[in-house]
């Protein structure tokens, strides 16, 4: 269905008038989310005082992290409809992929929010509509998968910001404007097999229309690419028969399938003969030709996937189109066919209040005094985003490392950095420095029967391998005479996965994202040539630290030379739906 040209104007003409008066539309941002919450609990406990003014609010209200409102979030959790944060009912909460000791962060949304992040998604269409030769005419073969969900104990849902955005009556529409290959039906099928086989189906049946392709996350897409290379010859036959594979067994799938699906043996030998070629290679360029672009946020940690992106696309253009989170939805990439390097996120001032610390480890009061307005932000700097929104978050710190790369009128462009200590992420999971060390810790208590430890260590992620992994360099010290046994190296690294998030757990056991972590033990001194590469290429002796993550493909090269043995996990983590036992949150 062609996108409506007054549509796209409309969208435009909004991006180029927020754009042009920042820092008013800011100040009339913040000054209504305090008039509109006045009364919540949270402001009148700092002394607020219904004042809605920019100057008095950052005096009396402090920078927070999640772990200052946990406590009224776990009211809410529990059933307290009190306007607790936000004068607006709390419809749901959002899991966040940052974690909190281990555990999925909860985010109370309301439906106002949910309004906000469905016109940033509009204003995003208006821009693909803008830049891409005939948007309207064509379809997007576009992966999505729900997570799993759960009630409160005080009967509010709780699931992911994917899972929630595909399950809204509001997505029906921008489904509808986009005019995805997969019906409805497909992606919010709970079953990741039905899902991903009836989504691949369809977009396999509409090749000649398919103009982009992709996922929200690389690691999706090429889980999908890596699913039929798998299983090419069922789909082949359904296209090939116009039926649908009796492994496919929700029926409202079935159904939604079976309106688009026609017997089409000549597309089926099409497929197959592309299929059993010796090389993958361009694989999406020669199955969907039509194919102008891969949406598929390639940003932060992301970019790791580029490389495969490119061998399987023929190095189609890799577009990211919109930045948001569990908390806010922030901005959208105005330039779509920008370098993945150089991609920047305008951020649009009517989603929410936005401020900026200086990403410069600064710990106490000092932080409220250096916060900085988003019309103020300075080019090449690096900050910390800090929100506050209309449903209940006040001075917020997301944990998002920006860089101000340029400016759309006098909205500044962000490139989008890292996590704040974030060291390692395949999909949703997000490990970071505490996480991975208390992992460590657990898991070298299985080497103190055999008189042997850890002594040095550090870690990857191996993309060579579809799921890609988490890959852990050990460097050990063993006095014992016993030799450790190989189990016992296993049984470690199932401990390290025990050890770590829930989006880790559900990626490894039950969405088949992440694969088995591998530990590798490496020689001893390995660790002391890693140090001296490292001073070699400028780093200075006295300040050197092992790095937790190493990215830097000489430093991998160069462990990868020393291993002398290796370890996969055994088994998939224990998981199970939940984000959290509901009677730790008293």
């Amino acid at each position: 269905m062609e996108r409506s040209k007054s549509d796209c104007k409309n969208g435009l003409e909004f991006i180029e008038e927020v754009t042009r008066n920042v820092d008013e539309v800011q100040k009339k941002v913040l000054a209504e989310i305090l008039f509109q919450n006045a009364h919540v609990e949270y402001l009148q406990g700092h002394g607020l005082n219904g004042s809605t003014d920019r100057d008095t609010f950052k005096k009396v209200i402090p920078v927070i992290t999640y772990q200052d409102i946990q406590p009224h979030i776990n009211r809410i959790i529990n059933g307290d409809k009190s306007p607790i944060l936000c004068s607006q009912p709390i419809t749901e909460l959002l899991t966040s992929s940052g974690t909190s000791g281990g555990e999925s962060k909860l985010i109370p949304t309301t439906e106002g929010e949910f309004g906000r992040r469905f016109q940033l998604t509009k204003l995003q269409l208006s821009v693909i509509s803008q830049t891409v030769p005939d948007y309207g005419n064509g379809k997007a073969m576009f992966f999505m998968f729900i997570r799993s969900e759960e009630k409160t104990p005080g009967g509010l849902t709780a699931r992911s910001l994917l899972t929630s955005i595909f399950m809204s009556p509001y997505f029906d529409n921008i489904r509808i404007q986009n005019d995805y290959t997969s019906p409805s039906a497909t992606f919010r099928c709970p079953d990741t097999y039905q899902s991903m086989y009836s989504q691949m189906l369809c977009g396999l049946s509409q090749n000649q229309q398919v103009i982009s392709v992709g996922s929200f996350f690389p690691t999706s897409f090429i889980r999908a690419i890596g699913f039929l290379e798998k299983h090419w010859s069922l789909l082949c036959k359904d296209v090939r028969t116009g039926t649908v594979d009796a492994s496919i067994t929700d029926p409202s799938v079935r159904e939604a399938v079976m309106e688009i699906l026609k017997p089409d043996p000549k597309l089926a030998d099409f497929i197959e003969a592309e299929c059993t070629k010796d090389s993958w290679k361009g694989i999406i360029t020669r199955l969907w030709p039509n194919a102008k672009y891969v949406n598929v946020t390639i940003t932060g940690t992301m970019s790791q996937y580029i490389p495969t992106l490119d061998y399987y696309s023929n190095s189609l253009p890799l577009v990211s189109t919109l930045y948001a989170a569990s908390e806010c939805s922030f901005g959208i990439n105005l330039n779509l066919f920008c370098k993945p390097s150089e991609v920047a996120y305008t951020l649009i001032p009517t989603m929410g209040y936005f401020e900026f610390l200086p990403n410069q480890g600064i710990d106490g009061v000092e932080e409220q005094q250096q916060l900085v307005d988003l019309a103020d932000v300075k080019i090449g700097q690096d900050y910390e985003l800090v929100v506050t929104t209309y449903s209940g978050l006040y001075r917020y710190r997301v944990g998002d490392v920006l860089r101000v790369a340029g400016y759309k009128n006098n909205a500044p462009q962000f490139n989008f950095l890292c996590r704040e200590n974030v060291v390692l992420s395949i999909d949703a999971d997000h490990t970071n420095e505490v996480e991975l060390q208390n992992a460590m810790r657990n898991a070298s208590a299985n080497l103190f029967p055999f008189d042997a430890r850890v002594t040095e260590y550090t870690s990857y992620v191996d993309n060579a391998t579809v799921p890609s992994h988490y890959v852990l360099f050990w460097e050990l010290s063993v006095n014992g005479s016993t030799p450790i046994p190989p189990s016992v190296f296993e049984d470690c690294c199932l401990t390290i996965e025990e050890s770590l998030n829930f989006f880790y757990r559900q990626g490894r056991a039950y969405e088949k994202s992440i694969g088995p972590l591998e530990i590798r033990v490496v020689e001893i001194g390995t660790f002391d040539k890693l140090m001296d590469y490292c001073v070699s290429l400028g780093a200075s002796m006295s300040q050197y630290k092992t790095p937790l993550c190493v990215k830097f493909e000489p430093l991998i090269d160069l462990l990868n030379s020393r291993v002398v043995s290796s370890y996969f996990s055994p088994m998939c983590p224990k998981w199970v739906p939940g984000y959290r036992k509901w009677n730790n949150t008293n």
